[in-house]
Formats: C-alpha cells, sequence, structure tokens
C-alpha cells in the first residue's frame, strides 16, 4: 500500500479486467481514514430510488430467476430474496430451514416477527432448497441448519459471498433492495414493514414517507 500512487489506482480503477472495485474502495477509504496511504477512491453517493431504471432491470432479473432452470437452484430463491423482498444478502446468508414453513398448502417464510406467505413459483423455489438442504444433512450426517451453507462444514455462507453470487446474476443489490422497498411501501404500512421484513421501525417510516411523496 505504500508505494501504491493516485496514478496507479486511477489505473487500475479504469482497467476493464479489474475486480472488486467496491471492496477495494472500502479499503482504501479506510487505509486513508487511518494514515496509511494518501490515496483517494471517491465515495458514490446514492440519492434514492430511480424508479423507471430500477424496476426495469429489477423485473428482468427477477423473470429470470423465476424460470430459468439453467440458473443454480439454490442461487433462484436468493436472488429473489433480495429482488421482491428487499433482504440483504446479510440477512439472507442467515437463513436456516426452519425459517421457511409450509402449513396446509401455504408457504411462509419468517424474515421478521411475522411470517410472509410466499406467492408461486417462489414458494416452489423455497420448498425445493428446504428439501436438497434436509435431504443433504441426512445424507452428510450433519446437523447443519443453514438454507444457504457456506464452504466451512456447519457455518453458512458469508454475507460477502452471498453478495458475490448475487451481482454475478446481474442484480446491482443497493438499487434493487431500494427499488423493493419503494415498491413494498406504496402497498403496506410502515409497522406491516418492519414486522415482516425485519427493518427498524424508523427506516421503514422513512420509506414509507418517501413512496407516499411526503
Amino acid at each position: 500500500m505504500e508505494t501504491c500512487r493516485q496514478a496507479d489506482l486511477d489505473q487500475w480503477l479504469t482497467d476493464d479486467s479489474a475486480t472488486y472495485r467496491h471492496t477495494a474502495g472500502h479499503f482504501v477509504r479506510w487505509a486513508r481514514a487511518n494514515k496509511v496511504t494518501t490515496v483517494h477512491v471517491p465515495a458514490v453517493r446514492r440519492h434514492g430510488p430511480s424508479r423507471p431504471l430500477d424496476d426495469e432491470h429489477r423485473w428482468n432479473v427477477a423473470r429470470r430467476l423465476l424460470h430459468d432452470d439453467t440458473i443454480k437452484p439454490e442461487d433462484r430463491p436468493a436472488g429473489l430474496l433480495l429482488l421482491l423482498y428487499a433482504q440483504w444478502p446479510a440477512a439472507i446468508s442467515r437463513l436456516t430451514v426452519d425459517h421457511i414453513e409450509e402449513t396446509d398448502g401455504a408457504v411462509h417464510i419468517r424474515l421478521g416477527a411475522v411470517p410472509v406467505e410466499l406467492r408461486a413459483p417462489v414458494a416452489e423455489l423455497a420448498l425445493r432448497q428446504v428439501t436438497v438442504r434436509r435431504s443433504h444433512a441426512v445424507l452428510a450426517r450433519t446437523d447443519s441448519p443453514w438454507l444457504f451453507p457456506g464452504g466451512q462444514p456447519g457455518r453458512p455462507i458469508s454475507a460477502w459471498a452471498m453478495g458475490e453470487r448475487l451481482r454475478n446474476l446481474g442484480i446491482r443489490l443497493a438499487e434493487a433492495r431500494s427499488a423493493a422497498l419503494f415498491q413494498l411501501a406504496t402497498e403496506r404500512t410502515a409497522a406491516v414493514l418492519a414486522r415482516t421484513l425485519g427493518i427498524d421501525i424508523t427506516v421503514a417510516v422513512k420509506w414509507q414517507r418517501a413512496a407516499a411523496g411526503d
């Protein structure tokens, strides 16, 4: 880091082969704050969801996840939880098979204090993932409860790894979640959003005000 100059960083950032720019940006800003380096990566500030663009891309990716059988089956429900239910990769990675329940033909997922009913075909994709995970646990003779397990035995997938998998599906994480929250806030009260999505009530109130144009 000591030998890196601003010109080197700028060249790397504009190189088409560069990867992990977002993660590198966080590291460089941390290093600058702790006086390890003098180079700088500007932060990108979002000014809220741009609905026409965000929604169009979000729904295109969602349709692909719903109907494209060539996509990894575990990636499909994970992506839809972000695109349709505004769940961050960190929250998705911590889900267990017990968070999904089927009762009297209805499938619910517990993201917050109150379960949310999943509609077809999202419900079928979620149940398929539960079945696969439970079958794997039996065959592997483990008691792993995670809906999306990681590479280490008994551990869930990390939030970072989940985020990378979702990005590889073409999902713009922050934009997609903002657009999903914006739409959900037009359909539900702030209290319902907080209880069902597992978000803070103050956040839910802000999104409802934004959606209502208050």
